[in-house]
């Protein structure tokens, strides 16, 4: 890192002290606080979207796959057709309803304690997952590249995620989501420039797009898109059923990400932003996974020397720092450390900022209702600094599960695919039909957790040797989580369906307005005015988009 270098990361640093002082200075009320006073325009919910999605386990952890298994994972990196479905379906039922959080929006439909289930696990889901690996991944690249600074790699991994994760937590905590967003604009520019870069020049160094391919034809099925339904980790069958699943989940439920079209200033800003962060949604592959394909290709032609483990196996959390550190010139690594910090903060201000919201809505208000605005505020803000605690905290731990794994990423998916089921479920099933009851979805959504965490323990014993595989357990565990993420769904779709169906009709303030068979023709002529000639283009362009990549990627090999 030279002086440019460090005078570019210290200009990211001045703009974002800037947008934190303007965005703190308006909060007054709850709703300033947790959703931007709900006066977010779409361009800036779009880029918000993207960049919550965006973090550094995303950079890190996808070019690892990338460089270990090829486009394989790429399914999860074209969900930007699920964008669609949330602008289309989700968000007229939200942004109607005038929810702060997910779990309230269940408790409408449902009952109040369908919105403590969720309410619970998105809270242990976002700390001991999201927020460390999170860190994790930064950290990760801090020891690569500013081990000099400070004295060791482990030294930097240290400082590097401390400073950051309290940086992070200071400016969620005085500017709520507003100071969230905005700063996820420019963060958004930092993040598609920055790693735009890593893929120009690591394509130059390796010959061009044509090289990449024929270094692809050489490893064949391994970096190819579909794999047999006998493939051992990426059967398509299973890839495209868990990876619809969890993407529903995930762009379409997850407070996480929903919470920026609940702050649009209107339903057409809300709509048109989950189009445009579809549109955003559409280029990782090139410049995340991409990446990591030609870092191992580099490697394997002796250009660049990537760290590997014991049995000769490139390390593939090491693939993104390694680029950056041998590839890019003088100048443009601040710029690749800027949008690496972009895409850190990014995603820890929107973990810390969901949690608090998840914790002040959906649990403190709850028992303690009618509380004065500046008290839950303030209780807003205390929430996100325990989360920054926990997750510092968490990261001792995280470093050695992420150690034990394959990598961040297929780390991160397995957890979400074991507990995305139910969720996804639970709210289709909620919007669809207006005979679905709480009974139904608290059943749901209890049973299908339940099994999902016991899968996920067996699979870790069996992983790292406590159970035999020839056991039945094992073989439970053993058993691929694509396959079981499909299964675990339709389970939680027959108790869902199968306990409404066995028990009362829910009454009709619990379905007017939240199913599609009972929004009133008023509001269907009030939502039919939210769009127009634009919006259709957006879809139709992002939809295409993923058709021409599919399509491409198919035949490539």
């Amino acid at each position: 890192m030279t002086v440019l270098d460090w005078f570019i990361v210290a200009a990211y640093f001045g703009i974002l002290a800037a947008i934190v002082w303007w965005s703190s200075r308006r909060v007054k009320t709850s709703t300033d606080y947790f959703l931007a006073g709900r006066d977010v325009g779409w361009f800036v919910v779009g880029a918000s979207v993207f960049a919550s999605n965006i973090g550094s386990e995303h950079i890190v952890g996808l070019a690892g796959s990338g460089a270990a298994n090829g486009l394989a994972q790429a399914h999860w990196e074209l969900h930007a057709w699920i964008l669609v479905l949330l602008a289309w379906v989700f968000v007229p039922f939200y942004y109607r309803s005038g929810v702060f959080t997910m779990p309230e929006f269940l408790e409408r439909r449902f009952s109040s304690r369908a919105r403590w289930i969720l309410s619970v696990v998105s809270l242990v889901a976002y700390v001991f997952t999201k927020v460390s690996v999170t860190v994790y991944a930064g950290a990760l690249v801090f020891r690569t590249l500013l081990a000099d600074v400070f004295g060791s790699p482990d030294q930097a991994f240290w400082v590097g995620a401390i400073a950051t994760v309290l940086a992070t937590g200071i400016y969620t905590i005085l500017g709520g989501l507003r100071a969230v967003v905005y700063t996820e604009v420019l963060q958004t520019a930092l993040l598609i420039l920055g790693s735009a870069f890593i893929t120009v020049f690591g394509l130059s160094a390796l010959g061009g797009w044509s090289e990449l391919r024929e270094v692809a034809r050489l490893q064949g099925e391994q970096w190819a898109l579909w794999r047999s339904n006998e493939d051992p980790n990426f059967p398509w069958l299973g890839v495209m059923i868990a990876s619809a699943i969890t993407g529903i989940w995930y762009w379409c439920t997850d407070q996480y990400i929903v919470q920026r079209t609940l702050a649009a200033r209107s339903l057409q800003d809300a709509r048109r932003g989950a189009l445009w962060g579809g549109f955003l949604k559409v280029w990782p592959v090139f410049i995340f996974l991409v990446p990591g394909m030609i870092g191992y290709a580099l490697h394997l032609k002796g250009i660049i020397q990537i760290p590997t483990d014991a049995a000769g196996r490139v390390q593939g959390d090491m693939v993104f720092p390694t680029l950056v550190a041998e590839l890019l010139p003088l100048g443009l690594r601040g710029l690749v450390v800027g949008g690496l910090l972009s895409a850190l903060m990014s995603s820890l201000s929107s973990l810390f900022n969901s949690c608090a919201t998840l914790f002040t809505v959906d649990i403190y208000e709850k028992l303690r209702p009618g509380r004065p605005e500046a008290e839950l505020v303030r209780v807003g803000r205390i929430a996100t600094a325990v989360v920054v605690g926990l997750g510092l905290l968490w990261i001792p731990i995280m470093k050695v599960m992420a150690e034990s794994k394959a990598g961040l990423y297929d780390y991160l998916q397995n957890v979400q695919g074991f507990l995305a089921p139910p969720i996804t479920a639970v709210f289709l099933l909620g919007i669809m039909s207006r005979r679905i009851n709480a009974r139904g979805a608290v059943w749901g959504l209890g049973v299908g957790f339940v099994l999902g965490m016991v899968k996920l323990t067996l699979q870790s014993m069996v992983q790292n040797g406590v159970l035999d595989r020839s056991t039945w357990l094992g073989a439970i565990g053993d058993f691929n989580g694509y396959y079981f993420a499909g299964i675990l769904f339709l389970i939680s779709v027959l108790i869902i369906v199968g306990v409404s169906l066995l028990t009362e009709a829910p009454p009709e303030e619990k379905v007017r307005g939240l199913t599609f068979r009972t929004v009133s023709a008023e509001d269907r002529a009030d939502s039919r005015k939210t769009w127009d000639w634009r919006d259709v283009a957006l879809t139709l362009v992002v939809l295409g988009l993923v058709l021409t990549i599919y399509l491409y990627f198919s035949f490539w090999v």
